[in-house]
């Protein structure tokens, strides 16, 4: 991940800049030394800004923290939809796509992908993240949908859509925690999605 260079003050901030430096010196420490030992002082020296700049935008830390984990939810999705650009419609190539963002996501940002996950306090009830959330499995519903050749997403596509994120939800903190290596596990991703995909899909009727 990118590392804030910019660390000395700034004499004057745009709203949105000051709003986006400080949300990205939050993200480079989280992942440096993990939400629960996030100072917002030394978020701020990262950020080159007072620190009193923060709560012109944040009430508190946990509302810092869950801007983060908001900003990692439109990262992921955007990542999502830009694997599916090239690819074929109605293809098993692009259930795998969304699967390998979703684990290659974790991969690079593991700390905000915690923090996606309920780490930032009253995240069940920010209903910001809670509806970014929805558009992320709305998308893979979406697509299982069109994979068996319909526009609108039925109960048999929505189950199939909770297997696939089931699995790559927690292959992802598999992997970040390090519990595949501890195995000695060999992993191909590429060649383990496409066949997990195929399982689930095979559920669905012919298309």
């Amino acid at each position: 991940m990118k590392k804030p260079t910019d660390t000395a003050p700034r004499d004057s901030y745009h709203h949105g800049d000051l709003r986006a430096q400080l949300i990205e010196a939050t993200r480079f420490l989280i992942e440096e030394k993990g939400p629960d030992h996030l100072s917002v002082s030394e978020a701020c020296r990262r950020a080159g800004v007072s620190t009193a700049a923060p709560y012109k935008h944040f009430k508190d830390k946990d509302e810092l923290l869950r801007a983060v984990a908001f900003e990692g939810m439109q990262r992921q999705y955007a990542q999502m939809i830009d694997a599916l650009a090239p690819l074929p419609e109605r293809s098993l190539a692009r259930i795998s796509a969304l699967g390998r963002v979703y684990v290659t996501f974790a991969q690079t940002e593991p700390a905000v992908f915690r923090l996606m996950f309920g780490l930032s306090k009253d995240h069940d009830t920010d209903d910001a993240l809670v509806e970014k959330g929805e558009d992320t499995f709305s998308l893979v519903k979406g697509e299982v949908a069109a994979y068996r050749g319909s526009a609108l997403v039925e109960e048999i596509d929505e189950r199939c859509a909770f297997q696939l994120w089931s699995f790559v939800h927690g292959l992802s903190f598999l992997l970040i925690d390090g519990k595949l290596a501890q195995m000695e596990l060999p992993l191909d991703l590429d060649a383990m999605l496409d066949d997990i995909g195929r399982r689930v899909l095979a559920e669905l009727p012919a298309h």
